[in-house]
């Protein structure tokens, strides 16, 4: 009887997994990380700190997707192999967060809110989109050095 390796132990995977987890131990990794966990928790408090929790429906919707977003990216620094794709689901609950007080039911696009979604969107967009975009950059420099061709987007 034959055993076979698993996936796991294929060579390549070994190296992206340890691509990834320089990727994240850098300052800049560590930075971005932790801005974007903090601002998925002001996200989720963010009804309450800007004023506007008397909009229940996007209280609510700010609140799960504050929650959403810290975990997205929290989950980054302990398994980025694993989660480098939870990065962009990180983009999509920023983009979501920013059009959210005109899809949320009721007449919640007040100023206050408007703003609020609109900054901490923009903001969770760009920092999910950072870090989704550091593992791509090392990923490009390492086939970059193997000599495979790096394709152009």
């Amino acid at each position: 009887m034959t055993t076979h390796p698993t996936i796991e132990h294929h060579p390549d995977v070994a190296e992206m997994r340890a691509r990834f987890e320089q990727a994240t131990s850098t300052p800049r990794g560590q930075a971005l990380e932790a801005l974007a966990f903090l601002t998925g928790v002001y996200l989720a408090a963010s009804p309450w700190i800007a004023g506007f929790s008397g909009l229940t429906a996007l209280a609510v919707c700010n609140l799960i997707l504050g929650a959403a977003y810290a975990l997205c990216m929290g989950g980054l620094g302990s398994a980025y192999e694993r989660t480098h794709a939870m990065a962009w689901c990180a983009v999509a609950i920023g983009a979501f967060t920013i059009i959210s007080p005109w899809l949320v039911a009721g007449n919640v696009d007040t100023t206050r809110s408007v703003w609020n979604n609109v900054i901490v969107g923009v903001v969770a967009l760009l920092l999910g989109a950072a870090m989704a975009a550091t593992g791509e950059r090392r990923a490009g420099a390492t086939r970059a050095r193997r000599g495979r061709r790096v394709p152009t987007a």
